[in-house]
């Protein structure tokens, strides 16, 4: 279902439109033409009499592989999908990615979609994304609202087609910028839940970033969203369910192992 569209006089103006542009992926603002990448969570007893030997302890349900304790703890009780990001180093802006579901608390996870290649910002991950820092944020966040310039590919998340997702220029290595934002997934990162992903409110302040998005792969790093390609983009819209309360956990490989 499509977000009505709003007021054309909102969006007359073209440098308005190209603002809202390069805040997407807590841009730091360059010109469309310069590279600036796509914008936009035993033991056994003995005994002195022989006796039957005991049962094995009830297994505990599966967990993620790849997450630790800490990261765990954050997934909500009541997510039953987990869209994992992890990147290879804390400075790198290559990363992999997978869609786990659970039937309920107490079941076990299992891989749906994926691995995938990504990328993610170019600069690496951050506990403390700032605008501008080219990094993406850690951590767990929910998956509420969809878009793009397309039209809905059959997402089950709320979806707001708009022209206002065009992008173009190049990206860090000289890539086109061009179709991006075909799709994209809010992370609600910096950002007010329920909403289009082009809504610019930042509860933590514009100086902590925002526009934080999955998004169309195109082939580099990005300012900070994460980036999938475009035919997985799809899969991921006709996947991820409001009703299984989907969360994005993101970072490089050794913070998720925490």
């Amino acid at each position: 279902m499509s977000v009505p569209r709003r007021p054309p006089a909102l969006f007359a103006a073209p440098i308005l439109v190209l603002a809202l542009l390069l805040t997407g992926c807590s841009s730091g603002g360059a010109p469309a033409k310069t590279p600036v990448g796509a914008p936009g969570p035993q033991s056994d007893a003995a005994s002195v009499r022989r006796a039957s030997p005991s049962p094995d302890p009830t297994p505990s349900p599966a967990q993620i592989p790849g997450l630790g304790p800490e990261t765990l703890a954050q997934v909500p009780d009541e997510a039953r999908q987990v869209f994992v990001v992890t990147g290879e180093e804390a400075d790198s802006h290559q990363s992999g990615a997978v869609l786990y579901s659970r039937e309920g608390p107490a079941e076990s996870w299992q891989p749906v979609l994926g691995p995938w290649p990504a990328h993610n910002g170019m600069e690496g991950w951050t506990d403390h994304h700032v605008a501008g820092d080219l990094r993406s944020p850690t951590g767990v966040y929910p998956l509420t609202d969809a878009g793009g310039r397309l039209p809905d590919p059959g997402a089950l998340l709320p979806y707001d087609e708009h022209p206002r997702f065009a992008v173009d220029g190049e990206g860090f290595f000289g890539e086109p910028l061009e179709g991006s934002f075909d799709y994209v997934v809010a992370i609600n990162y910096n950002r007010t839940a329920g909403v289009s992903p082009l809504d610019r409110t930042r509860p933590l302040g514009l100086e902590r970033g925002g526009g934080i998005w999955v998004h169309v792969d195109h082939g580099g790093p990005t300012q900070g969203c994460v980036s999938v390609p475009e035919e997985h983009m799809e899969e991921l819209l006709r996947t991820l369910d409001p009703a299984m309360n989907p969360v994005i956990v993101m970072g490089d490989a050794a913070t998720l192992r925490r």
